[in-house]
């Protein structure tokens, strides 16, 4: 389309030439400057266009002489391995192949081609070499962008390894050669910047109306319609007719020609006007970038968006279109399995309220034109602070990982009016799952002490605890079998008082399991849900008792005396009485704390309640092992998200965030490390469920998106192990309740504890032996054996410390298959278990319970090791075979499942499929925990196509059981990372 040279910016006396470099990564940029260009071409100069992108992204709305396209590329952006995932080191990796090993010959072809056109001023959206280029030739640059690549790629050199961080360093060098940035709405930190002109939105102009496209495109303007918007990326994406709602429409960019489509799908033309579909649909789905949010913003479409890996830029621009009510957010699982109904449905009931400029294009292209003919346009005023702001936020950013969201403080934006600039940004809140979720928390609360992290699940659970005291006024909303524990909950806590709230995560294991008893290496992941506990101490005289506590103390003929009182969500799943209470003396046996026993015992009095042995637990623990006495009521709170018989710690979850809670609350200094083993001590001896210590530990030592390394032995931390960037782990469910409680886990670790004792009965006899034949004189015999590996083997602490290859030379053939407990008890006594009894009539498997925790040790130092060789299909093939291997162990122990089995086969037949592309691959899964049921563990490329296939085996697994698993992805801190919250109602004036 031929521009009208008369429009827009007003035409200068001086014809100019610019140089305007153009990033290669994707087309937006390509698209925004065309709005830039456009608007200096009307005002009479020539523009050179230096762009990777295809000519006619610039041709089809220019069309003008004076536009000159070069096809060079100089950066090359963010390499995505799909559509929804950026690779972090292969990014890195194309940017030293493109820009850094090439720079010394780049530098001298564009000062030589800069001096060819006579180039007057360069602009750069937002190339970094440009900028020292033009200062190497002598020309005045500017730079107009809403993010530069020092910002995106800092992040990625924290995950690559520091080693990349010169590019970080050169880039924001080149940088600083440019006079300063015209900075678009949606900005992220740039401080590499010296100063900062904003303006508004740069926006496509839309060439025909909403009703002309409708007509032809043959569709009705009653019709609902939604655009796919997702570039070239949907071409190999199985699109549904069910994923529509009734009567709708899906306008689908990007669909490769060959592909087919479901009726109700249209494909558009490669070179449609993307503005003018957008203005016509109803609402657009696909990804966020500066594009499309602009374009969705300026002409008032809703935007339902599913949020892209490592996307650095995305936080920012996801914050302006939640602001405007422009936004919903799409769960990736739900987007690949066309659950798109109720977020299409939600969207055109929004009302975006985006009032402000989109004329962008045409003030950037005047201030460009101004500042190259000599106008001052920039001010040096208060460009330090500005740029200490942008210094600040960057380095929060960097605290980002996954299963963590980014927090953008609200002074960040705001401080442009505060300082009299005038802001390029909407106004800027926590980015969350809901802003205005954060910003009601804000409102509702004052945050006293400790940091909420920028963790969605944390702010939702403040928002439910802001809502308890008008309980009343919504009962009629909720549902019947949640009124009571909310009931419960609305007259806890005396309002006027500080809250204190722990979170401590669910964990996955990921190699080590059941092996943590025999004093395994283990690797765990915390997983992202978690266990919220909301505390509060009261004097008893000023405690707010529930009507039977007040009975049960009168009745007593007491005074005021210390309560324990707890309501726990969720109780309607798994049957349970919402709510506990007790006088916290009957936890004392005169002077001294009952015994676990005894509470134990106490416990099991009534099934609906033995739930709360492992929150009230904690309290006598900290009365036994530490000497605490509580003098002040108790009032918890506890919301769980981890899900309980899943296999993935739901029990250690609870103990570890109440035990966090209570320590808080009474100023307790306890490490992350003691605390597990204090909760260890909650199940084990008041529970009773004969667990290891590698639950509790990464429940409260663990890091998102790491691995816990942990030698039991009992508790030792040897490190926090990084999750390679292609590597990702899921956790599937199948379905069948596990409980370490049950009678396979324990008689299995009874085996294994007898399997010890006998090896150390045989090494002592064989020592003993050897000691003989040595005075007989044979001394050669005892330097065959090792006298000191004897000794070593006769006093074994652990299963662990005993080597697969010793073990199968000198015990594997003498252990037997299985053993009566009777038999075992009248030649060996006892198997030295403080957690277990040996049932006399049963009979014990020994072998493979002893063997496998010896094997599993070995595995595991050789996972930790792979995990940190070079990337290849062959790294990634020996880590699943290690998998594969456990899982096999586990079932010959005896703790396999047909559920885990059939998840385990499913994930080998993905494998294994000659259909399968390489890209994308699942390569290894094993039962994990206690066994017996639970959750698989999946190891695969960290990729989408690896995504789709856990979606499909969870399809699978529901066609084949009816039942429909979960699926654990993500990761999030410990709960000694988190730390905790002291919190205090804000009161309504």
């Amino acid at each position: 389309m031929r521009i009208d040279e008369n429009e827009g910016v007003s035409a200068s006396s001086k014809h100019l030439v610019f140089a305007y470099y153009v990033t290669g990564h994707g087309f937006g940029h390509a698209t925004r400057v065309v709005e830039v260009v456009r608007h200096l071409i009307a005002a009479g100069h020539d523009v050179h266009v230096v762009t990777g992108a295809p000519d006619f992204v610039f041709t089809s709305e220019i069309e003008s002489p004076r536009l000159k396209i070069r096809k060079v590329l100089l950066d090359c952006g963010a390499v995505q391995a799909d559509a929804l995932t950026v690779d972090r080191l292969a990014s890195l990796e194309k940017y030293v192949e493109t820009a850094v090993v090439p720079r010394a010959e780049i530098l001298k072809t564009e000062v030589e081609w800069l001096h060819s056109i006579r180039s007057d001023f360069v602009v750069s959206d937002v190339v970094p070499v440009a900028c020292r280029a033009a200062a190497d030739a002598g020309i005045r640059s500017v730079c107009v962008t809403n993010f530069s690549w020092d910002f995106i790629y800092a992040e990625y050199v924290m995950a690559a390894g520091y080693h990349h961080r010169s590019i970080v360093w050169q880039i924001a060098e080149d940088y600083s050669h440019c006079e300063f940035l015209i900075r678009l709405p949606g900005y992220c930190p740039m401080p590499a910047f010296r100063d900062v002109i904003d303006v508004p939105l740069v926006v496509r102009r839309l060439h025909k109306s909403r009703k002309e496209v409708r007509k032809e495109l043959g569709i009705a303007e009653d019709v609902n319609v939604v655009i796919l918007n997702f570039g070239g990326q949907p071409s190999g994406w199985n699109l549904k007719e069910a994923s529509l709602p009734t009567g709708w429409l899906c306008l689908v960019c990007g669909a490769s020609e060959t592909q087919e489509l479901p009726p109700n799908f249209v494909k558009l033309a490669k070179d449609a006007y993307t503005p003018d579909i957008i203005a016509a649909s109803d609402c657009m789905l696909g990804k966020i970038g500066y594009g499309t949010v602009s374009e969705a913003l300026s002409y008032k479409i809703p935007f339902v968006f599913v949020r892209r890996d490592y996307f650095n830029e995305e936080p920012f621009l996801r914050n302006m279109l939640e602001f405007y009510q422009c936004g919903v957010e799409m769960i990736r699982r739900d987007l690949l399995m066309g659950q798109w109904t109720p977020y299409l449905e939600r969207a055109v009931s929004l009302k975006p309220c985006y009032e402000g400029g989109i004329n962008g294009g045409e003030i950037a292209a005047h201030i460009l034109q101004e500042t190259a003919i000599g106008r001052h346009c920039a001010s040096d005023k208060l460009s330090g602070a500005r740029r200490l702001r942008d210094a600040i936020i960057l380095g929060y950013q960097l605290q980002r990982v996954p299963g963590r969201d980014i927090a953008i403080p609200e002074w960040y934006s705001r401080a442009e009016n505060e300082l009299g600039q005038s802001a390029g940004s909407s106004p800027t809140f926590q980015v969350n799952e809901n802003n205005s979720l954060v910003e009601s928390c804000s409102d509702d609360f004052d945050i006293l002490q400790g940091d909420v992290q920028g963790l969605s699940d944390t702010w939702t659970f403040l928002k439910s605890l802001a809502k308890l005291d008008s309980i009343h006024d919504s009962e009629k909303s909720m549902e019947k079998k949640t009124m009571r524990e909310r009931k419960a909950a609305g007259g806890l806590f005396n309002w006027e008082d500080e809250i204190f709230v722990a979170r401590a995560p669910g964990r996955l294991d990921v190699m080590g399991g059941i092996a943590d008893y025999s004093g395994s290496l283990v690797l765990q992941m915390p997983i992202r849900e978690a266990c919220h506990v909301a505390l509060q101490r009261n004097h008893p005289g000023k405690h707010r008792l529930w009507k039977h506590a007040q009975a049960r103390q009168q009745a007593k003929g007491q005074v005021a005396t210390p309560v324990l009182q707890i309501v726990s969500y969720g109780s309607e799943i798994s049957n349970r009485a919402p709510t506990f209470d007790m006088d916290l003396s009957d936890f004392m046996d005169g002077d001294e704390p009952i015994s676990y026993e005894k509470a134990r015992k106490f416990f099991a009095q009534d099934p609906a309640q033995k739930w709360a042995a492992y929150v009230a637990g904690t309290i006598l623990v900290l009365m036994t092992e530490l000497g605490v006495r509580f003098e002040d009521s108790l009032s918890l709170l506890v919301s769980s998200a981890v899900p309980e018989g899943k296999g993935v710690s739901s029990s250690a979850a609870v103990e570890v965030a109440s035990m966090s809670a209570i320590a808080a609350a009474h100023g307790l200094t306890i490490s992350p490390r003691d605390l597990a083993i204090l909760c260890q001590k909650v199940e084990n001896h008041i529970v009773g469920a004969p667990c290891g210590v590698m639950d509790q530990m990464t429940s409260s030592c663990g890091e998102a998106n790491k691995l816990l390394a942990m030698i039991c032995q009992p508790a030792e931390v040897i490190g926090l192990v990084e999750i390679p960037n292609h590597v990702r782990f899921w956790g599937i469910d199948s379905g069948i309740r596990h409980s370490v409680g049950g009678a396979d886990y324990g008689s299995v670790r009874v085996g294994a504890y007898m399997g010890r004792k006998m090896i150390k009965s045989m090494a002592s006899s064989i020592l003993s032996q050897s000691v003989l034949n040595s005075n007989g004189g044979h001394p050669e015999e005892i330097e065959d054996e090792g006298i000191e590996l004897l000794e070593s083997e006769a006093s074994l602490d652990y299963l662990c410390n005993l080597s697969p290859h010793r073990y199968e030379a000198r015990y594997a053939d003498k252990l037997p298959d299985f053993m009566l407990g009777q038999t075992f008890i009248d030649e060996y006594s006892d198997h030295d278990d403080p957690v277990t009894v040996i049932d006399q009539k049963r009979s014990y498997s020994v072998k493979a319970p002893a063997r496998h925790p010896i094997y599993e040790n070995f595995r595991v130092k050789t996972f930790k090791a792979l995990l940190t060789s070079a990337t290849s299909d062959e790294q990634l093939t020996a880590l699943g075979g290690l998998l594969y291997q456990c899982h096999y162990s586990y079932s010959a122990c005896g703790l396999g499942s047909d559920g885990t089995n059939r998840l385990v086969q499913l994930v080998q037949g993905m494998q294994h499929n000659k259909s399968t592309t390489d890209d994308g691959t699942l390569y290894g899964a094993k039962i994990t925990g206690g066994g017996s049921g639970g959750t698989v563990c999946v190891i695969g490329r960290n990729s989408l196509r690896s995504s789709q296939q856990i979606l499909e085996i969870q399809q699978r697994y529901k066609a084949a059981t009816g039942y429909l698993p979960l699926i654990f992805e993500g990761s999030s801190p410990g709960a000694g990372k988190f730390g905790y919250l002291r919190i205090r109602r804000r009161v309504s004036l």
